[in-house]
């Protein structure tokens, strides 16, 4: 078998079949690192920093370790990536066929019966309606895969797509007569039949969460796991190992219930009060919460003894409509799907109300219309010890983002993984060279009343400086608006503003437009690739601290404090510093990139902690002058 020198070396088969590789010595040890985990059945974490070439140091290696490797992306995008680039690639250098496949969530593949069903039943809406129905209809009948991703001309926000896709929600498993032409069917069928599948975080955990339950599992059974992007997975593990429950859920069971039963002709007046019943009892309950943001929820009796019969109808009224449902006759395949969302839906509001688990951090989050009932594990640690680490016999972790000050204590404690290989890989950009670091010193504290109005009159002074090509991200979206309205009229660079227009096309308007500057929160601060001088400036206007009054940073905290711990030491500033050095890192993405980062916090400097951030941070050159900004920029 070929080794992982033949592959990484300067004249192997990578320099050989791609024109632009070039020899990193890092991603040769990365993927040894990788090679000797999978091997020897151990667990790695590796921060590979930007640049390393890390996707095909843990890939080549996946693809000649023999067993069954599950890969965890942190987006769709990098799965598309994976399959469709670097494994297609790869294939080049391999002489036997590999056997890779993807695995994304069911709302990603059309539903068959759905799309024959909206032939015979009137179910669209508009011309627009039409139009994408004709195009759905015809790529039915070519697509092999069933991938919404195929579909390039369908809109982002299609109003058609939700109703023909294939969530599990609607779905008749095996008695729906398009089972065995089933994308979803077919998914799975590759799968068991692939050595390396590819997935992303939310699949995963969604399977993990659900593997103890009788024919719960979505994924095979596999050897080992690599996390791409690790420094995600406490988040998003959370929320399926969690629980949440909504108004909304509730009216789209409602919605559905009314809909299917009027087209497969099980309708009744019975089950038509039970829907009306159930309306009215999910408004009154979900009234209960008022309150606007994300609010801590921990008198579970005081509740009860408050607002108990209010909850008491709303499970009953919901007991009484899957009553009505398991009566009908002739229609199971349609209404067992109905039943069991809403036997979920009472699961869920019994844990939320009643079961006050101490483990669990509870809250309510209302925006506008809707209100959801969260509930995640204060501590995942044991749980993805038990879950995880203890049964899949090696799971490798890697991201730019994994040590705090040169080391993987945090992480390692967060995730329950005191023994683990550890590797750190440096970037093979040099920092020092092309990256500034710029800390004004004259500015207040950022919390300070003063402060917006002097980060404003600062970021027009960096701004002009840089000839705009730059990133403004903010802790709050509040923050962003305040010093957005301030510049938009002192300004003559093209201004994007976050929430304006989805992510992807801000991204893309700012590529497009020479000297843009775009203001932005959290989900600019990660996953972006923005190479060349487009991108040649990124402004933090405070070390992003979680906000402590969260109720999930709260209750980790305190949960910190109870083990003998200091919550800011040991929790609130690894956590902020990990999230500056993923902002760090959208500035520099190829060894031709140059550019300032600007942070307008200069807590950074002036206050002892400040120091675990510096040291977080890739090599730099330090100014506190703004002079210094303006001359780099006229080199």
């Amino acid at each position: 078998m070929t080794s992982l020198y033949s592959f990484f070396s300067q004249g192997g088969l990578l320099a050989q079949s791609h024109p632009q590789y070039e020899f990193r010595q890092g991603q040769l040890e990365m993927a040894k690192a990788v090679e000797e985990a999978l091997r020897e059945r151990k667990h790695l974490l590796v921060e590979a920093g930007t640049g390393t070439g890390k996707t095909l140091a843990y890939l080549i290696p996946a693809l000649k370790s023999g067993k069954r490797v599950v890969i965890s992306t942190g987006t769709k995008n990098l799965q598309e990536q994976l399959f469709f680039k670097d494994v297609a690639f790869l294939q080049t250098l391999f002489e036997k066929p590999l056997s890779v496949c993807y695995m994304k969530g069911r709302n990603n593949y059309l539903c068959r019966q759905k799309l024959y069903d909206a032939e015979r039943e009137p179910v669209l809406h508009g011309l627009e309606e039409v139009r994408e129905y004709q195009l759905i209809r015809d790529w039915e009948k070519t697509t092999q895969m069933g991938d919404r991703i195929e579909l390039a001309v369908l809109p982002e926000r299609s109003t058609l797509w939700p109703r023909l896709d294939a969530r599990s929600e609607m779905c008749a498993g095996q008695k729906c007569p398009q089972f065995d032409r089933c994308f979803i069917t077919e998914m799975h069928r590759r799968a068991v039949e692939s050595d390396v599948i590819i997935v992303n975080h939310h699949l995963f955990f969604a399977d993990l969460a659900m593997r103890d339950q009788a024919f719960g599992a979505l994924l095979p059974d596999y050897g080992a796991v690599i996390f791409d992007e690790a420094h995600e997975i406490e988040d998003i593990a959370g929320q399926y190992f969690g629980m949440s429950v909504s108004n909304y859920q509730v009216q789209h069971l409602i919605r559905d219930v009314a809909d299917v039963s009027r087209q497969k002709l099980f309708a009744s007046p019975e089950i038509d009060r039970a829907l009306i019943d159930l309306g009215d009892r999910n408004e009154q309950f979900f009234a209960l919460f008022p309150h606007e943001g994300r609010n801590a929820f921990s008198n579970h009796r005081r509740f009860l003894e408050q607002h108990g019969e209010s909850y008491a109808e709303l499970t009953l009224s919901l007991e009484y409509l899957c009553a009505r449902l398991e009566v009908t006759a002739n229609a199971v395949e349609y209404t067992l799907p109905l039943v069991r969302r809403a036997r979920l839906i009472q699961q869920g509001l019994r844990f939320w109300v009643e079961e006050a688990d101490n483990k669990f951090v509870y809250w309510t989050d209302r925006r506008q219309r809707g209100v959801h009932l969260q509930a995640v594990p204060i501590d995942l640690s044991q749980t993805l010890s038990a879950r995880l680490f203890d049964r899949v016999p090696s799971v490798i972790l890697t991201s730019a983002t994994l040590t705090v000050a040169g080391t993987f204590d945090y992480t390692q404690t967060r995730l329950g993984l005191p023994q683990v290989r550890t590797l750190r890989v440096d970037s093979q950009y040099d920092f020092a060279r092309q990256v500034l670091f710029y800390v004004p010193p004259q500015l207040p504290d950022p919390r300070s009343n003063l402060f917006t109005e002097r980060a404003a009159r600062e970021v027009q002074g960096i701004l002009e400086a840089s000839g705009g090509r730059a990133f403004v991200l903010f802790t709050s979206y509040q923050q962003m608006r305040a010093v957005y309205d301030r510049l938009k009229d002192e300004l003559d660079f093209p201004l994007l503003l976050h929430g304006d227009a989805p992510r992807s096309a801000l991204l893309e308007a700012f590529r497009n437009q020479r000297g843009a500057v775009l203001f932005g929160t959290s989900s600019f601060w990660q996953g972006v690739d923005v190479q060349g001088e487009q991108l040649s400036c990124v402004i933090i206007d405070r070390l992003p601290f979680a906000v402590p009054s969260d109720p999930v940073i709260a209750a980790r905290a305190q949960n910190v404090r109870e083990s003998g711990g200091d919550p800011f030491r040991d929790y609130q500033i690894p956590q902020a510093a990990l999230t500056l050095k993923q902002g760090f890192g959208r500035l520099i993405r190829s060894t031709t990139d140059r550019g300032v980062l600007a942070l307008l916090d200069n807590r950074i400097t002036k206050q002892a902690y400040g120091k675990i951030f510096r040291d977080s941070l890739p090599p730099y050159r330090f100014t506190d002058k703004l002079g210094d900004v303006q001359d780099f920029f006229d080199v």
